[in-house]
């Protein structure tokens, strides 16, 4: 089986040994997903709605790096550490995935690696065939 995997260069993925996300034939499994701000730092302090966005916005991207697209995706999980926000996530997610919406889960976390994250998004999809595979 053809495996791919995508990295942004993060300085966690370097520290913990993972990568963003990772296709193994068909299937494709983003990793949690935090809301890094361009440069680095947190997107959007204390905005629940614009952090999962920039979440699903990095989603995206890590799925186009590996031939796919947000209407592949079969299941989200939303780790979240105030559940009471969820209306806001919620509009994020349903702004992505509202014309083809995916299996999800939305949980309360005690916190994230950085107290100014409220979310944290895992994304697994399907996909056709990667035209990049080899066939040896």
């Amino acid at each position: 089986m053809h495996v791919r995997r995508a990295f942004t260069g993060t300085v966690w993925e370097k520290e913990v040994g993972y990568c963003r996300d990772l296709r193994a034939g068909d299937h494709v499994y983003v990793t949690g997903t935090a809301p890094v701000a361009e440069g680095g730092g947190v997107h959007a302090p204390e905005d629940g709605y614009a952090q999962a966005k920039r979440c699903l916005e990095i989603i995206e991207k890590a799925l186009v790096d590996v031939g796919a697209s947000m209407s592949n995706v079969v299941r989200t999980r939303m780790f979240v550490t105030d559940i009471s926000r969820w209306r806001d996530y919620g509009r994020a997610h349903h702004e992505f995935f509202g014309n083809h919406p995916p299996a999800t889960t939305m949980v309360e976390v005690k916190a994230l690696i950085d107290p100014a994250m409220l979310i944290e998004i895992e994304a697994d999809a399907v996909c056709p065939p990667d035209p990049n595979a080899s066939l040896a």
